[in-house]
């Protein structure tokens, strides 16, 4: 199949649509609970440990801005790749779900440095 046309095919545009659908396939029964639990909370998971561990690694990542235009630069990368390689699509809702898991780990940080800075400060 040409490159093209495997783009087309292979790509998901319209936010929400795949999420959607998984949510109203858990609701009404249609499918495996495993397969949209597994597609939902796995994207999410993928990148939860980037917003914990870039941030620590990476100072100029302790801003949420730039962690976010950082995670959705690499993430849009990685769509991209799966697409040209035909190793997987281009999905919106991968994105979303993506960076949303990202987002979660930073707060995750956020978290965690404040607390610490919460504990120094009781401790000092």
């Amino acid at each position: 199949m040409p490159l093209m046309e495997y783009m087309k095919l292979s790509s998901n545009f319209v936010p929400f649509k795949t999420i959607i659908g998984y949510v109203l396939a858990i609701s009404n029964g249609s499918m495996n609970l495993i397969i949209p639990i597994k597609n939902l909370a796995g994207n999410m998971a993928a990148f939860l440990p980037m917003g914990i561990f870039l941030p620590y690694f990476i100072r100029a990542l302790n801003k949420l801005k730039s962690f976010a235009v950082t995670m959705a630069v690499m993430i849009l990368s990685v769509e991209i790749i799966q697409l040209v390689t035909r190793r997987g699509s281009l999905d919106i809702d991968d994105f979303i779900l993506n960076i949303i898991g990202a987002l979660i780990g930073f707060g995750l940080w956020k978290a965690i440095i404040a607390r610490k800075l919460g504990d120094n400060a009781v401790n000092v």
